[in-house]
């Protein structure tokens, strides 16, 4: 990963433990979302995205090459995250906290 973190309060997003299916997810974040930055930390990666960061089952199993069970699958690679989280079997959100 070679972007630079952006931080900030309005910024969400997964933290993903490294392997395959995390690079499918940030690359599948990059596909459906605009301003995206990862932190490559070197055991795991910081995705951040203003405001709201929403990636659809469809577009990882697309980049993953093989089926990809939400919120299973993503709950076993994300051992953290930054705002509020909205899991379902075909899309996550996870959005900034209203003020």
């Amino acid at each position: 990963m070679t972007s630079a973190p952006v931080s900030g309060p309005d910024r969400v997003g997964p933290v993903l433990t490294q392997g395959v299916s995390a690079m499918a997810v940030v690359a599948a974040i990059r596909e459906e979302n605009l301003d995206v930055s990862v932190d490559d930390q070197g055991g795991y990666l910081r995705v951040l995205v203003p405001a709201r960061c929403r990636v659809s089952r469809e577009a990882i199993e697309r980049e993953l090459g093989r089926p990809f069970v939400l919120p299973r699958d993503l709950e076993l690679i994300m051992p953290s995250f930054r705002g509020t989280l909205q899991l379902g079997a075909d899309a996550v959100v996870w959005e900034a906290q209203r003020r």
